[in-house]
């Protein structure tokens, strides 16, 4: 089985208590990682000190990576919770993983992996586009390729949206996400069943996963639904929380399980991390 690959943005989370490794595609390889299976994370960082301490936390974590070392600052996000520990982020520009590089290294690695997870936020530079465009053309057709939207701020288009769902074939969204951007498509019903399969029918996608919070989450394809609950936990922070759903899943759905055994460690996995605080704690041993 090749890599499972996981390329975009690789910052620090700055929490009020202090700073923590994160972004989306690290997260999701770190957790891919944890449950067994060979992850890389893709990315760019500074040649600067914050960029010196991600690759001591990279390798500290075991995390295996292609990140580049870049002339841009190492990126940061300024994050603040509210009562239920649900982030606000306020994102830097023109940062290190907005010029993530091609590299023949990384184009052998694509033509090799089993899964590759990416997102739109990672998108909004021309460098990193290009690179992550020219790469998810690169994976096996077997490939699970999964865009986990992550809508941030205004670093999003119609245009951009279109164009990654025509390149996936698996769709990673939350509700605030779905009636976003089942607006900006025109979708004619923002049920989440019939929005969900509309947007399948219309891109290619076989499958999307779409969580709701405290109120569940779904799995829909052509022939299939899975509803699962939301566990009842003493929440830190949803800071990666989505991440490793994304990753518990594909893991799982990559190892043999069915859709539903997917979606239950899925939940599980994403559970444990909201108790933690940050983006990539190590999973107790029962969830390994």
């Amino acid at each position: 089985m090749g890599k499972v690959i996981g390329i975009g943005e690789l910052l620090f989370d700055v929490f009020p208590t202090g700073k923590k490794l994160g972004g989306a595609p690290v997260n999701f390889a770190y957790h891919v990682q944890q449950l067994g299976l060979e992850s890389l994370a893709v990315s760019a960082v500074g040649k600067d000190e914050l960029g010196d301490e991600i690759m001591l936390l990279l390798a500290e974590k075991e995390i295996n990576t292609c990140v580049q070392r870049v002339d841009a600052p190492t990126g940061t996000v300024q994050v603040s919770l509210d009562k239920e520990g649900v982030p606000t982020f306020t994102i830097m520009e023109n940062v290190a993983w907005d010029m993530i590089p091609f590299s023949e290294t990384l184009a052998k690695e694509a033509a090799e992996c089993s899964a590759i997870c990416f997102g739109s936020l990672a998108q909004r530079s021309e460098v990193s586009h290009k690179t992550i465009r020219r790469i998810i053309g690169m994976v096996p057709d077997e490939a699970l390729v999964i865009f986990d939207i992550n809508l941030r701020q205004h670093f999003y288009s119609k245009a951009l949206i279109e164009e990654s769902l025509r390149a996936s074939n698996i769709l990673k969204i939350n509700e605030t996400e779905f009636d976003i951007v089942v607006k900006l498509l025109g979708c004619p019903d923002a049920d989440y069943k019939k929005g969900s399969l509309w947007i399948m029918k219309q891109y290619g996608i076989r499958m999307v996963i779409l969580t709701c919070g405290a109120d569940g989450s779904y799995i829909f394809t052509g022939e299939e639904e899975s509803f699962e609950p939301t566990p009842k936990v003493d929440v830190a922070d949803t800071v990666g929380a989505g991440d490793s759903f994304t990753a518990a899943f594909c893991a799982s759905l990559l190892k043999g399980a069915s859709i539903k055994e997917a979606h239950r460690k899925a939940v599980a996995v994403s559970a444990f991390v909201c108790t933690q605080t940050g983006a990539m704690p190590k999973l107790s041993e029962s969830l390994l």
